[in-house]
């Protein structure tokens, strides 16, 4: 038990391997289970080879790894849901009626509303997967209950990839959820077939579905039951954007994401409940499987999202150890919990709640204690609130840099809203879980209702104070998956050294620092291109002339505000200044001559044939003819154009056998040197 212990770690990262091989590499099924079958076997011979020996050889140790990896491919392999031959992608799905069940409800967007279904058959056969269903909204648009079961002849359509670069990836996220088509419908579309409860997801949107009805009658206002179903029962639907706004730039949007802060908070305040137990024979044990099952409880109910999942399952594993009586090392409970977690949902591996628990789990466990003996307050208050402060920047110093890779910003003020609210949200959740059990009861008080609520609302109204100091936010931090692993080489080395002092150590520190700053140039450099990019934007143009870190921006929008991908991009490329400017007919680039034609058809040239033709705002012109008296190398139709004039200008050069760029198919076009 002991060298099992020891090994969880490793055996752990083999297995992260062995997803990362098959999620990046096509490996077929039965190629992966020959490996996995192959490799065990070679494990059981060579172990029993040597059976009598105190110390494992390399080769053991290497076909171990070997073993997981292999083993870490081929469960990343069977959860991979279109492998299965039932998949609906394996069907035939035109003018089939699809009959679906629903699973889980997302954030609506401004024109719809958004769940995760369960595809149950598509005409007369079984098919399996999930989809993404967007519902238009009407006046007469209501929510969908979950495991209500409903047919549609609307027609499967693929999940659009983005269309402008360094745009977030919305269908490669939904692919890591196993959701690779959707359905755009309206209600009148759908017919209802069942609205019994067939899952556990069903009977946990009743039970919360009560519990909201419930504290209707409270008077609770709209953000405020927003956030107490954000805080307590997982849900975040309902947050206006203003309310997510203000917590994100006060660097404490993770107190609105039920996950491991919040399981926690709610852990320790079980175990201090049940403290009393632990006087009687075998109390502690009886303690621990009582609050692992109130904790599961906790998650079911607030719907077993990904977060609370991966928090609960965390802390289960946390709450075992604690009440065992093994000796327990924290870093090989983590590990054994990532090990479960990922054996049940390998991709949940990209999950960047799941990156972010972990790092900051890992980074309060081994930073924290360094901080906390920098210095020891003699009084309780002051030695709380140092506790809380080294807490909260130990947390920072492990996520800060895969924050700034996924997120590009820092919030300055993340401390005082940290300081602020943390030391009060173990008592905002037992007293909102109090709140919840006497309204779901109809005897809560109205005085204790008000009480909530006003707390509740001066939190929202402090991190709206928080955010409004944009001084202090620093926002277009480019940051590259190479700065990500050079940054934790950094810290990872720093700690070594805090806790070792040793010239090893310190040599390790200063070759790490050097790789950053390599990994920098590098970056640098790679970013000092240039190009010249068609954008998408519908019924607008947009151009962007990209020389080495300076961008200019020729478009004909009355605010370049408006066009939000271009934060992204001048992010992302390491942009130093921009420059707007009107559109031009005519555009000279690296000995290549772009030719823009409006509305009004005008194309007159003499002795001048450009290489590319942009299309906008829908001219009406014979493409036949300016074909032939151009003589182009591609012709561009941007998001201006009305999309039937887009798509007979496609047939036509298809006729013709010249390349033809539409953004709302392929998006940006991009010309590079």
């Amino acid at each position: 038990m002991r060298l099992l212990n020891f090994n969880i770690i490793k055996l752990t990262l083999y297995f992260i391997i062995g997803i990362v091989l098959a999620f990046y590499y096509f490996i077929p099924n039965a190629l992966s289970l020959f490996f996995a079958s192959s490799s065990i076997v070679l494990l059981g011979i060579v172990h029993f080879i040597e059976r009598k020996r105190h110390k494992k050889s390399f080769t053991f140790g290497l076909i171990v790894c070997l073993t997981t990896i292999s083993f870490g491919s081929l469960f990343t392999n069977l959860h991979n849901e279109k492998r299965h031959d039932t998949h609906y992608l394996k069907l035939a799905t035109t003018e089939q009626p699809i009959t679906f069940r629903i699973k889980s409800l997302l954030k609506p967007s401004l024109y719809s509303e958004k769940y995760i279904i369960d595809i149950l058959n598509i005409g007369d056969r079984t098919a399996y997967g999930k989809a993404l269903l967007n519902v238009a909204k009407s006046d007469s648009t209501s929510r969908l209950d979950v495991d209500n079961i409903y047919t549609t002849k609307t027609a499967l359509n693929p999940i659009q990839n983005p269309l402008n670069p360094n745009q977030f990836d919305y269908k490669a996220y939904l692919e890591k959820q196993y959701i690779y088509k959707q359905l755009s419908t309206t209600t009148p579309q759908l017919f209802l077939i069942s609205t019994e409860k067939h899952t556990i997801y069903g009977y946990a949107d009743a039970i919360r579905k009560h519990i909201n009805s419930s504290l209707n009658t409270y008077h609770f206002s709209a953000d405020e039951l927003s956030i107490i179903n954000a805080l307590i029962l997982g849900q975040r639907q309902d947050i206006s954007k203003d309310i997510t706004t203000h917590y994100i730039n006060a660097g404490a949007i993770h107190i609105l994401a039920v996950s491991g802060l919040h399981v926690g908070l709610i852990l320790y305040l079980l175990t201090f409940l049940f403290k009393p137990l632990h006087r009687f024979k075998n109390g502690k044990l009886i303690a621990g499987i009582i609050i692992i099952i109130l904790l599961w409880c906790f998650a079911i109910i607030a719907g077993l999202s990904s977060s609370v999942t991966r928090a609960v399952t965390m802390f289960s594993i946390v709450a075992f150890a604690m009440h065992s009586k093994r000796p327990t090392n924290i870093y090989n409970t983590l590990a054994f919990s990532i090990l479960i977690l990922v054996l049940c949902k390998p991709l949940i591996l990209f999950d960047v709640g799941f990156q972010l628990s972990y790092l900051a789990v890992i980074a309060i466990v081994s930073i924290q204690p360094l901080l906390a003996n920098l210095w020891t307050p003699k009084y309780y208050i002051p030695k709380k609130l140092w506790d809380v402060f080294t807490v909260t920047l130990a947390a920072q110093f492990g996520v800060l840099p895969i924050s700034l890779f996924y997120f590009h910003q820092i919030p300055g003020l993340f401390f005082i809203a940290n300081l602020l609210i943390i030391p009060f949200l173990g008592v905002i959740l037992g007293l909102g879980i109090l709140v919840i059990a006497l309204a779901s009861v109809a005897l809560l008080p109205q005085f204790l209702a008000d009480f909530y609520g006003g707390i509740i609302g001066l939190m929202n109204t402090l991190m709206a104070w928080i955010s409004q100091h944009d001084a202090f936010l620093l926002k277009g931090i480019s940051f590259s998956l190479l700065q990500v692993l050079s940054g934790y080489l950094i810290i990872v080395f720093l700690i070594g050294y805090f806790k070792n002092s040793t010239y090893k150590w310190l040599r390790l520190t200063f070759i790490s620092i050097v790789v950053f700053y390599g990994v920098l140039i590098y970056s640098e450099f790679e970013s000092s291109d240039s190009s010249f990019t068609v954008f998408h934007k519908s019924r607008y143009t947009i151009l962007g002339k990209k020389e080495n870190k300076a961008l200019n921006i020729a478009s004909n929008l009355d605010s370049i505000d408006h066009f939000r991908s271009l934060e992204s991009y001048v992010t992302e490329q390491r942009i130093g200044s921009t420059r707007f400017d009107t559109l031009q007919s005519l555009y000279r680039y690296n000995d290549r001559y772009v030719l823009l034609i409006d509305s009004l058809g005008v194309y007159n040239l003499t002795n001048l044939n450009p290489d590319y033709i942009i299309l906008i705002n829908s001219p009406k012109i014979n493409l036949n003819r300016l074909l032939k008296t151009l003589q182009p190398k591609a012709i561009i139709a941007d998001g201006s154009n009305y999309k039937s004039y887009v798509a007979r200008w496609k047939t036509t050069c298809l006729k013709t056998r010249i390349p033809f760029h539409s953004t709302y198919e392929k998006g940006a076009f991009i010309m590079e040197y």
